[in-house]
């Protein structure tokens, strides 16, 4: 297990998504309600980028085929999607938004 800088937490802007990357993996960056998260930054049903998508409130819309997820837990919300989000822990040190990737 290791965690990983991956921005300034004042570049996740509350209601936005951020692409950023670390230890190979492409991630979506998340501020909601005040509450950090980070996904995968792909969509499970076809290659977008989820960073490119809608969030509305506390779920993520892919831009090509409009799949929905959840970004707390993952959970598809909405097909074609059948596959849930892979979801990263989050944590803030000092200025900097740290993701834990353990594989």
């Amino acid at each position: 297990m290791a965690w990983h800088a991956v921005a300034k937490a004042d570049d996740v802007q509350e209601g936005k998504v951020l692409a950023a990357s670390a230890a190979d993996k492409m991630i979506a960056l998340y501020r909601i309600d005040g509450t950090f998260y980070a996904t995968s930054d792909i969509c499970t049903h076809a290659f977008a980028l989820l960073s490119d998508g809608y969030l509305d409130g506390d779920c993520i819309e892919c831009p090509i085929h409009q799949a929905l997820f959840h970004v707390p837990t993952g959970e598809v919300r909405a097909e074609p999607a059948t596959e849930p989000l892979r979801t990263f822990p989050v944590k803030v040190d000092g200025e900097m938004l740290m993701v834990e990737i353990t594989d």
